[in-house]
């Protein structure tokens, strides 16, 4: 399993559709990002740490919140994501597999320093939606092959009845395109 912390804002702000997003509400794009990270950790098995900057907001003591496979956390009041991650990548980098996701050039070079492995948001962006596509094609084949016919969830005797009458007509329906035809 690899550690993955994605400099939350960095990211909204370099993913197009979240970046519109965040036009009309700072809250959706945030929600928007957890989800997207949720599917991606659950297909992946990746542990994904959001870290969003808190450091303007006077008085924060910070938060952390966790939802499924995905911690989600404002940092305090002067820290920013940044000064969050290069301490956690210093803690455990060299440790376990970390990656920081983040398009800050002197923050990748940072946290590479210290152990981890660097990605783009851009790069990331391809990575996601990559999964994504895995996803829903393994979510169609599972839908096909899951998909029940009417015969089976029918009796044996009314399908024969069924069949009887679909052959009557269809006996029918050919004598009188026949007689038709004929004529």
């Amino acid at each position: 399993m690899k550690i993955i912390f994605v400099d939350g804002y960095n990211v909204i702000n370099s993913w197009q559709d979240l970046k519109l997003l965040m036009e009309v509400s700072m809250e959706a794009s945030r929600e928007k990002l957890v989800d997207i990270m949720q599917n991606y950790s659950g297909f992946t098995g990746n542990r994904v740490i959001i870290v969003y900057d808190g450091h303007l907001i006077s008085g924060n003591n910070g938060s952390r919140e966790e939802r499924s496979n995905v911690s989600v956390i404002f940092t305090k009041t002067s820290e920013t994501a940044d000064n969050y991650i290069e301490k956690a990548v210093n803690k455990i980098g060299r440790k376990v597999n970390v990656a920081v996701v983040t398009s800050d050039n002197l923050e990748q070079q940072v946290v590479f320093q210290r152990g981890a492995a660097r990605i783009s948001a851009y790069e990331f962006y391809i990575e996601v939606k990559n999964s994504e596509d895995k996803i829903r094609k393994k979510e169609e084949k599972r839908y096909s092959q899951k998909r029940n016919q009417l015969g089976d969830a029918i009796e044996k005797s009314i399908l024969e009845e069924l069949e009887k009458i679909r052959r009557s007509h269809w006996k029918i329906l050919t004598g009188v395109v026949l007689l038709r035809y004929n004529q």
